[in-house]
C-alpha cells in the first residue's frame, strides 16, 4: 500500500512539475473586420504609459518593439525623433493618450497612416515568499490616422513565478527574454 501511495504521489508531483514548467500568459486581440490593414505602410510608436516602478522600462520596451516591428519589414516604423518632433508639431498635449483628433493631426504632420499607444502595467520583478521571477505586461493600441479610431488592440502578460520556482528555487527567465516574448505575442497578434 505504501508504495502505491509513493507511486502515486511521485506521478502527482511530476504532472505538476511539468504543468508549472509553462509561463503564465494573457491574451485579448480586437481587430476591426472593416479596416483594411494592407493600407497600413507607415505607422508611429508613441510613448507608451508606464505604470511600473522603472521610471525607464516604458522606453526600454517601446524601443523593442520599434525594432521588432521594423524587422518584420511589413510596415515602415518612423523613427522616434521624428514621432517627437509630430507630436510637437501637432501640440499633442498627452502623448501616450492622444485624443481622436490629435491623432489625425499626427498623421498629416508625419505621413502615417496609424499610430500605435499603449501602456505598460508590469515589468521586472515579482516576488513571492522566497520565490522571484521577471514579469511583464503591456496592452497596446493601433489607431488609424484618417479618423482616430482604434482598429487593433492587443495586449500580453509574460513570465511571473511558476510552481516549479517556488520548488526549486531560481529566478525565473531573464527579463530581456520575457519582453520578447511578450512582444512577438503582440506582433503576432497584429498579423493575423
Amino acid at each position: 500500500m505504501k508504495r502505491i501511495f509513493a507511486f502515486t504521489g511521485c506521478v502527482l508531483f511530476l504532472a505538476l512539475v511539468f504543468v508549472s514548467g509553462c509561463t503564465t500568459s494573457s491574451r485579448d486581440v480586437y481587430h476591426d473586420e472593416k479596416m483594411d490593414f494592407g493600407a497600413v505602410q507607415n505607422v508611429a510608436v508613441m510613448p507608451l504609459a508606464n505604470f511600473t516602478r522603472d521610471s525607464l522600462a516604458a522606453d526600454r520596451v517601446r524601443d523593442v518593439f520599434t525594432n521588432k516591428l521594423l524587422s518584420t519589414g511589413a510596415l515602415y516604423v518612423v523613427p522616434v525623433g521624428e514621432v517627437a518632433k509630430g507630436i510637437a508639431k501637432a501640440e499633442i498635449a498627452v502623448p501616450t493618450a492622444p485624443s481622436p483628433e490629435e491623432v489625425v493631426k499626427l498623421g498629416s504632420a508625419i505621413k502615417v497612416q496609424a499610430v500605435i499607444i499603449g501602456a505598460l502595467r508590469e515589468y521586472g520583478e515579482v516576488r513571492s515568499g522566497t520565490a522571484a521571477a521577471n514579469v511583464i505586461s503591456v496592452n497596446l493600441q493601433m489607431l488609424e490616422t484618417q479618423t482616430g479610431r482604434v482598429v487593433w488592440s492587443g495586449s500580453s502578460t509574460k513570465g511571473g513565478i511558476t510552481v516549479s520556482d517556488r520548488l526549486f528555487g531560481g529566478g525565473g527567465q531573464p527579463m530581456d527574454y520575457v519582453t520578447e516574448k511578450a512582444l512577438n505575442d503582440l506582433i503576432d497578434q497584429l498579423f493575423k
